[in-house]
């Protein structure tokens, strides 16, 4: 889902590879949107999400630099392993990379952050 024209093949393949790792390590699937969002941005980001293949357990993250606008979405199912407060922490890291000019990077560090906070071990047995 990830737009971003103006990316560079490396800059994808990054923030790709960090989508890819955060999906693996947290059994949750991870998307980004970098662009305009055509609406306000987090409605924008609800319905982006809302098309997901399993909206229940996606996180997707939207950035829309012209509009300095960075909203998570979480599924139902994944709240039980990413909360809000993960989820501001990530934008924290997000936003501190993006003043200081580096986009990608930022998208970068606060997916693994994201995919990190939602790492839950897998159950073997049910008592």
């Amino acid at each position: 889902m990830l737009a971003g024209d103006g990316l560079s093949f490396g800059d994808r393949r990054r923030i790709d590879a960090a989508l890819d790792t955060a999906s693996r390590i947290s059994d949750l699937d991870f998307e980004a949107y970098l662009g305009p969002a055509a609406v306000a941005a987090r409605e924008h980001a609800h319905a982006l999400h809302s098309h997901l293949r399993r909206p229940e357990r996606s996180v997707l993250v939207l950035c829309d630099p012209d509009a300095r606008a960075l909203e998570i979405v979480t599924g139902r199912a994944t709240r039980q392993f990413l909360d809000d407060t993960a989820c501001r922490l990530a934008v924290a890291t997000m936003t501190s990379s993006f003043l200081a000019g580096d986009l990608v990077g930022g998208l970068v560090r606060g997916i693994g952050q994201l995919g990190e906070a939602a790492h839950h071990p897998v159950t073997l047995h049910a008592v």
